[in-house]
């Protein structure tokens, strides 16, 4: 019998990675040990990632380093699969090391991933410290 898919939601990952609710730690613990020895094959997107990175940062205050290093765990999790698992590693690095926004990150990551070189924002300051992509405001 194949394992079961499930899709894993943010709260999981929240509790998981702070242990503010330990109970609740400990059941996702089991629950990831379970995906690990494939007993239930686990899903989420880089949606989830984003809210988590932005959870961390405003409500918890870690700082972008320990972000990128919880995030770097959830991508390594064995019996974890990562929607766009590639573009969320491509952003977590300059989301840290440049201080850029996650999400600029990430789209800035998009971007590379289609050949797409220019952006129109207003958000010149984060943009422009990503090599090769040319940032203007809009005509």
């Amino acid at each position: 019998m194949d394992a079961e898919t499930v899709f894993a939601d943010t709260n999981l990952f929240l509790r998981y990675l702070t242990d503010d609710v330990p109970a609740q730690a400990d059941l996702v613990e089991s629950l990831l040990q379970r995906a690990a020895k494939g007993k239930v094959n686990l899903v989420t997107t880089s949606m989830v990632i984003a809210e988590i990175v932005w959870t961390l940062e405003s409500y918890y205050e870690l700082d972008k380093k320990e972000i990128q290093t919880m995030v770097l765990g959830v991508l390594n999790t064995d019996g974890l699969d990562v929607i766009d698992s590639d573009l969320v590693l491509q952003a977590i690095v300059p989301y840290a090391d440049k201080n850029v926004d996650f999400i600029d990150a990430f789209n800035a990551a998009w971007m590379v991933k289609n050949d797409v070189d220019k952006i129109y924002t207003f958000d010149q300051k984060h943009f422009n410290r990503f090599e090769g992509i040319i940032v203007e405001l809009p005509k």
